[in-house]
């Protein structure tokens, strides 16, 4: 399993790209109004919209200053089962999104943690 992602929720897209790119130095992969991502060496770092304010003890919460880390693994079916075995909330079954097999679930805290795998991994 690895980090694959962490995306972090703004209320100004363009404050937050001013910061990540200006202020710390990261390289700006792409931009758009909802969504930007930083060339890294490592896992993505996206900046993602969010919301002034939701509704507590929301899981799926997007509020703004908050992370939503993405895990990679080899087998989502298998982690999938894993996870219900052991009883973890699971709001987003597996299902296929932009060629990717992609999860969600909520750890003990209510984070919400996407986990997906890659088509190519699976053979597809």
């Amino acid at each position: 399993m690895r980090v694959s992602y962490a995306v972090v929720f703004v209320s100004d897209m363009q404050r937050s790209i001013s910061f990540y790119r200006d202020v710390l130095g990261l390289p700006l992969k792409f931009q758009t109004s909802g969504w930007t991502e930083f060339a890294t060496e490592g896992a993505t770092l996206a900046l993602h919209e969010g919301e002034a304010l939701c509704e507590k003890g929301d899981p799926r919460r997007t509020l703004a200053g908050t992370c939503h880390p993405g895990l990679g693994v080899p087998d989502l079916k298998a982690f999938h089962e894993k996870m219900l075995a052991n009883k973890v909330t699971c709001v987003r079954e597996p299902a296929e999104t932009f060629g990717t097999w992609l999860a969600q679930y909520v750890d003990a805290d209510g984070l919400v943690i996407s986990v997906s795998e890659d088509r190519q991994e699976r053979g597809d």
